[in-house]
Parts: C-alpha cells; structure tokens; sequence
C-alpha cells in the first residue's frame, strides 16, 4: 500500500540495535530470543524489491526456530527461486481443531538512506521509538509471530491445532510467494482460517485507543493500460488528432468519473459504528449510509474524505503517463497506467466496462497488466471473532472493536480466494497521521510492539 510519509530533519542520536542479536549467531536453545533482538536482525537483512535477501531473512529465522527445537519437518524453506517461496514452520498441536495460519512478509520497499534521519537498515531505538525499514511493514509482524512460537514451543504449550506460520518473501512486488505456496504445498498451508499481521491495527486518538480494526475484507486490485497511437509526423506540421490529446482528453473523463457507492458486508458493519473521531455530522451520515437511507448531501459529505470514499466505492487512478518519441516529432503513441482498486463484491469485467463508456473513445485501446485475483469478504465467525474481541477488549480498554475492509493488497487476498477466511490484526497501536509505511523514518512505538507482541501470545494461547 503506498501510504502517507512525514519527513524528520533532524538527525536522530543512534543507538543502534541490531548488535543486540546479531544475523549470523544461534540463539542457543536455552532461552528466547526476544522480539526486539529478532527485529533487530530482520532489519538488518535489506530485504527490498526483488531482493534474493528475503530467502536471507527466512533463513535467518529459520535458524533460530531450530536452535528453538524446533525439528527440520516443521522449520521448511520452500520456493521455487530465491525470491519467490517462504518460510512453513509449525507448531503442533493436539489435532483437535483444523489448523490455524499465521500470515507476515519479510520483504520491504525500498530506503534513500540520504533522505533517513537514521540508516534505514538499522534497527535504531530514539525517545521510545524504534526506527528502520519494516518496522511496521511488515517486519515487526514476523518477529511477533516467531517469537512467540518459539515462546509456546519452550513453555512446552500443546494447542489444540497446529498454528503455522507462513512468512513470504515478495509481497510488497508480485505476491508469487503466496500463490506459489497455495499451489504446490496446499496441504501445508490447509487451515480453518488465517490470521494475518500484515493488516488491522489500532487507531490511537490523544494516545488513546479508540478503534480495534479486524481486517476481513480488501479490495481486488487490477492494472490497466490506455493506449491511443497516431501515425504521428513532423512536429512543425501539427495535425488536428494527437496521440497524446486524445489520452489526456480519456484521462480527465476518468478523473471525473465516481464508482456507484456499493457497501458490502463488512463496510456496512464499519459504517453503522463509527468511531467517535468522525465527528457528529460525518458519524450520522455513515449510519444513514449504512442503513440505506443517506442521502445525495451524505454522500457528498463522506467522499470529500479520500479513505472513507475508498472505502464506499470501487476507485481507478492514473499512476503513469508516458508517450512520443522525440521532442520534433509528433507522438506516434501515449500510454497511461490506471490502477483499480475494486470492491470484492464487483467483477474487474464491470469497471472495464464502465471506464470504456466513461472514455466513449474508440481510438482508446485498453489491456490489462495485472490480473486481478478474486478475494471475497471473510464472514467473521464467532469462534474467531470472540476470541479477538475478548482479549483486545482488555488489553485496549475503550478501543471499537470493528471490521474493517483493506483499499491496498496483503497475501490475505490470496488465502482469501483459496478459500481460507483471512483476518486483518496486526494489533500495534498507532495515531493514523503517524503511519510511515512505505514512507522516510518508518517508525513504530517500542510500547506498542511490545503490546502486540502479547496480544498475540494471549491469543494464540488460546487458539
């Protein structure tokens, strides 16, 4: 997902981390390692792009379950390539229950370290922050998750299903890894659900928790490229149709094109109980939208807001604009890149459909360049969703526990169309203008890893 980012000027003291727990040494089998020194060595692993270094990272973990005690049988590192593929470890459990998985990605984005205040690749610990790429994205995730399989493992805890964790190496590029995984070892990966820390969150206001988000649905995403070409000519000579007119002229009907409003199931639950911090008027207008009685004032009310419009209707943006061959020369072609983010409940046939009439130009060619995958809402069950709520009710006391639907992509959307309820909880506590994903000085409050390293403790324990 690209999300906002705050630039830091201000040089932030070091005091650097990843000593604590060092990429090539053993844990050794007599204590465990804690998240913060698992952390500490993820980050220190530049897992970005097409990176082999994500294997890197899986191996380095890897390592560490086996020191754990984990047996070779339940620590495996599968792929077909070095970036492609992940790392299957299990806990056992008692068979009782089908198992449960566990969901984080090891890759991140990229860093300019010239635009840090601190070195990117460091796990560095400034004013009760810890700083580096995949703090929040999502390498706290994988350290959560290890960590406390080791945890349980060492305690000698038996669940009554086996919990596996399945840690991807490129979901932040192409999202082979997960679809590779659910191809070939789809026994491996067989689950009642999935619980995924790649998505959720809790929305901190005046250092507050106010809403618990339970991520069970996200949109489908799709590319497309629009293509208008021209047998062009000389520059000095301009002619009435121009490649590049013609899809700027395609590009602004897009622009003002609105998706119908279209609520799904968990949308509808969102809406109907809004957090106090959407204010009186907004707050009504969600309620009345989700009983379906807002009116055309409501409506206008909610989209001038970008992220609760993204949540009420499919959206397509142009992302990328390219075209002619030389500055003298008339363009023999334009291309523009339209990302869809479309509602789970609509078909990607749908919106093509819709923006070939909003252009309602036949010297507009489009193709598709992603595949979108189909991902239908999690229904949130009882046995899952009692569970959560017991335990983020005591440890977020006051927090909305609601469901809530992702506008970005996570491997969920994969494990959602195998046919595996997916749930969103990563359950790290942070205000929504501070959220540096994919941003400069990606950060993440030390208290707050440390609260959703235990939340998930508690609830595996009890899964």
């Amino acid at each position: 997902m690209k999300l906002r980012s705050i630039v830091l000027r201000k040089k932030i003291p070091a005091i650097l981390l990843c000593g604590l727990f060092s990429v090539g040494s053993a844990a050794g089998a007599d204590r465990v390692p804690t998240a913060n020194e698992l952390l500490a060595g993820l980050i220190a692993i530049p897992t970005t792009g097409e990176s082999a270094r994500a294997r890197e990272a899986a191996e380095f973990l890897a390592e560490r379950l086996r020191s754990a005690g984990f047996p070779g049988e339940d620590v495996q590192l599968l792929g077909p390539s070095k970036t492609v593929g992940g790392l299957v470890a299990r806990l056992p459990g008692r068979g009782e229950k089908r198992p449960v998985l566990l969901l984080a990605h090891l890759d991140v984005v990229p860093a300019v370290a010239e635009s840090w205040s601190t070195d990117p690749f460091r796990l560095t610990a400034d004013d009760g922050y810890l700083y580096g790429r995949g703090t929040l994205d999502n390498k706290a995730g994988a350290a959560n998750l290890i960590s406390n399989l080791i945890r349980l493992k060492q305690e000698g805890f038996v669940p009554e299903r086996d919990l596996v964790v399945v840690l991807t190496l490129d979901e932040e590029t192409d999202m082979l890894s997960v679809r590779w995984l659910l191809d070939h070892h789809k026994a491996l990966l067989d689950a009642e659900f999935a619980l995924n820390t790649d998505a959720g969150g809790v929305q901190l206001i005046d250092d507050k928790a106010a809403v618990f988000g339970i991520q069970a649905a996200e949109k489908v995403y799709m590319t497309l490229e629009l293509r208008a070409s021209n047998p062009g000519g000389h520059s000095s000579v301009p002619q009435p149709d121009n490649a590049i007119y013609t899809l700027a002229k395609a590009l602004h009907r897009i622009s003002d094109y609105r998706f119908p409003v279209n609520l799904n199931d968990i949308t509808r639950a969102n809406f109907a109980n809004p957090p106090e911090s959407a204010g009186k008027s907004v707050g009504l207008a969600m309620r009345r939208l989700a009983s379906n009685q807002a009116n055309p004032q409501d409506i206008a009310l909610l989209q001038n807001d970008p992220s609760t419009n993204a949540q009420m209707r499919t959206t397509c943006v142009a992302t990328q604009i390219s075209g002619g061959h030389a500055e003298n020369a008339l363009p023999t072609y334009a291309i523009a890149v339209i990302n869809c983010r479309i509602l789970p409940q609509e078909s990607a046939a749908n919106v093509e459909s819709r923006l070939l009439k909003v252009i309602a130009d036949d010297a507009i060619s489009m193709r598709r360049t992603y595949e979108p995958e189909a991902s239908p809402p999690s229904a949130l069950t009882p046995e899952v969703l009692d569970r959560i709520t017991r335990i983020a009710s005591k440890m977020f006391t006051g927090a909305k526990i609601t469901p809530v639907m992702a506008t970005g992509a996570t491997d969920g959307l994969y494990t959602r169309g195998a046919g595996i309820p997916t749930y969103g909880i990563s359950a790290i506590a942070l205000p929504s203008a501070d959220n540096r994903e994919h941003g400069i000085d990606e950060r993440i409050k030390q208290s707050a890893f440390d609260d959703s390293v235990e939340f998930w403790y508690r609830l595996l324990m009890t899964l």
